[in-house]
């Protein structure tokens, strides 16, 4: 008939508009979960019961994972430790998280919060005097033990503070930017001890990481802060 046959308009334009918008949306959730990352770092770091929790958090958890890839190397290479032996070493004692966590529900309060996240810190020097053989397995065996019972202990009177701390409407923020920064911090430190032993030694290195961790517990002291004083009422007016 000579008539141009043009495909329907809602064919065309629907799919042309859709693209901008699916295009913008990843970026608008992105741009969001960054800015609820900051708003939980701003709450985080104002808080004073919260920041020394939360710098504690992140050292302990960011030193105890830096110890790990250098003790695989020291055990498996220098002391010749089989890959079996090394599985017993680190595997066997995970059941001293189950052993803490059965504790923790005795247990309450900012007493035994400060009790467990002390002991933390007490079990990662031993490692640096790993000797081959059986001694150097049981030393392992009972310092893993010990360290992630205090751990099973911590972790959940950790959780129950910062729920306590931390109002309704910013617990996912708070949870985000915790969450982030523990993976950041444990990544940062995990290239920095293994460049650490590569200049001093496997051992030394691990011997600064277990020194650091005796030094964390003093970030869970909170300072006593001076009570308020009591308003001092007016004298009476005299009455005429």
């Amino acid at each position: 008939t000579g008539r141009e046959v043009r495909p329907p308009a809602a064919a065309v334009t629907p799919g042309a508009a859709a693209l901008p918008a699916a295009a913008a949306t990843p970026r608008a959730a992105t741009s969001a979960r960054v800015a609820d990352v900051f708003a939980g770092w701003r709450f985080i770091l104002a808080s004073p019961d919260l920041r020394p929790l939360f710098f504690n958090t992140l050292l302990v958890n960011g030193l105890i994972m830096a110890t790990a890839p250098l003790m695989a190397v020291l055990m498996l290479g220098e002391l010749g430790f089989s890959p079996l032996e090394y599985a017993v070493a680190f595997g066997v004692p995970c059941v001293g998280g189950i052993v803490g966590a059965r504790l923790a529900r005795r247990w309450s309060g900012d007493r035994a919060l400060l009790v467990a996240g002390t002991l933390r810190g007490c079990f990662a020097l031993p490692l640096a005097f790993v000797v081959p053989g059986a001694p150097g397995l049981l030393i392992v065996l009972a310092t893993q033990f010990a360290l992630l019972v205090a751990i099973g202990v911590f972790s959940p009177l950790l959780a129950t503070r910062r729920l306590q701390l931390t109002p309704d409407d910013r617990v996912a923020r708070t949870l985000a930017a915790w969450t982030v920064s523990g993976s950041l911090t444990t990544a940062l430190l995990t290239a920095a001890w293994g460049a650490l032993a590569a200049v001093v030694g496997l051992r030394e290195a691990v011997g600064a990481a277990g020194a650091l961790l005796l030094l964390t517990p003093l970030l869970l002291v909170r300072p006593r802060r001076a009570p308020t004083p009591s308003p001092v009422p007016a004298p009476p007016r005299p009455t005429r």
